[in-house]
């Protein structure tokens, strides 16, 4: 398993802190505030001079250079959350979350209080059996799935999106969708990527800006518990390992779009940032203390309090830059998850 060396805490990793009000929690699609998705806010902050810009998505053209790099992360989002019937009667919801070999998965049941062994009903005549609690969290479990179909067919059948609290409304998959997702198998969307739009992606391309891809299957998200993100599958292609590394020798920039995307390429790195192809699954997670290796810019959401991605964000930029931009960033009343405002730090 790639990237489990050094594997620090959540408590270890001591995230920034702050409080998010309630009225900058995006509780829908863009679409439905009447913006296309390449409309959304965008905030680019320089981590060498603190000089920080708003625009919006469609201006991010104008903070990127001829000769740099962006690298996506095309896993496409699943429709993962299911209604789950356990033995003793009682419908709870049921999120499947990593598919770790053929039947079993890494699942979330709800809200509940699941054993080891216990049978949860799922529609279509399909079943869960839960075999043990997944590494050391109190919600995350292994199970093994008997689905009338491919689990794919089946989620797009009997499935709807991953959704939490702060959400209102059902929206159907295609809002959790970037456009150029491509290989199914995340639970949950890559969302730094939902703002680009096919007009974006064509003015950046006619301004020498490149584009390549991952692929990194996400699992569900650790908003309650804070706990450190488990392995996830990734693959790293030779032909972005190549157009990376020969950016970097001709002195652009790598742009990572979301957090993913760092913790793929970090996972098949060396010390000097040089990516090689690879796949696998990868436990890495990145601190500030280890640093970031592999690129120069962040394109990502805002994230919650105490979120590991922020870690992340620090590695890159340092913590006072990240304390600078949050600030900014609820002062300017920007908007948070999924559907929510961008930021990239350049």
């Amino acid at each position: 398993m790639l990237g489990t060396l050094d594997r620090p805490t959540a408590a270890e990793i001591r995230a920034l802190d702050f409080t998010l009000p309630p009225e900058l929690e995006a509780r829908v699609p863009p679409e439905a505030r009447g913006l296309a998705r390449d409309e959304v806010r965008l905030m680019v902050s320089n981590r060498r001079d603190d000089e920080v810009a708003h625009s919006t998505f469609r201006g991010i053209t104008s903070f990127l250079h001829p000769g740099d790099l962006i690298v996506v992360n095309d896993s496409e989002t699943l429709p993962a959350a299911l209604s789950a019937r356990s033995e003793n009667g009682a419908e709870i919801a049921f999120h499947l979350s990593t598919e770790l070999e053929p039947g079993i998965w890494v699942v979330e049941p709800r809200k509940t209080a699941a054993v080891v062994g216990e049978v949860l009903a799922l529609p279509g005549g399909a079943h869960a059996r839960l075999l043990s609690p997944h590494r050391e969290s109190a919600r995350l479990w292994v199970a093994r799935l008997a689905l009338p179909s491919p689990p794919y067919e089946y989620l797009h059948r009997w499935g709807h999106p991953i959704k939490y609290d702060y959400v209102r409304g059902d929206w159907p998959i295609e809002m959790y969708q970037t456009i150029y997702a491509a290989r199914p198998g995340s639970a949950e969307m890559p969302s730094a990527g939902r703002a680009f739009s096919e007009a974006i992606l064509a003015e950046l391309r006619t301004t020498g800006v490149g584009i390549a891809a991952i692929t990194l299957h996400t699992g569900v998200s650790s908003l309650e518990d804070h706990e450190t993100p488990y392995e996830e599958w990734f693959e790293v292609k030779g032909r972005t390992a190549d157009a990376i590394n020969r950016t970097r020798a001709l002195g652009g920039r790598i742009v990572a779009v979301g957090t993913t995307v760092i913790r793929a390429l970090e996972s098949t790195s060396d010390e000097s940032g040089t990516v090689e192809a690879a796949s696998g699954w990868t436990g890495l997670v990145i601190a500030p203390d280890r640093g970031i290796r592999t690129v120069d810019a962040l394109l990502t959401g805002f994230h919650e309090p105490q979120a590991t991605h922020l870690a992340m964000l620090e590695a890159l930029a340092g913590r006072r830059h990240v304390e600078l931009c949050y600030r900014t960033a609820l002062d300017s009343s920007y908007l948070w998850h999924e559907f929510g405002d961008l930021h990239l730090v350049i």
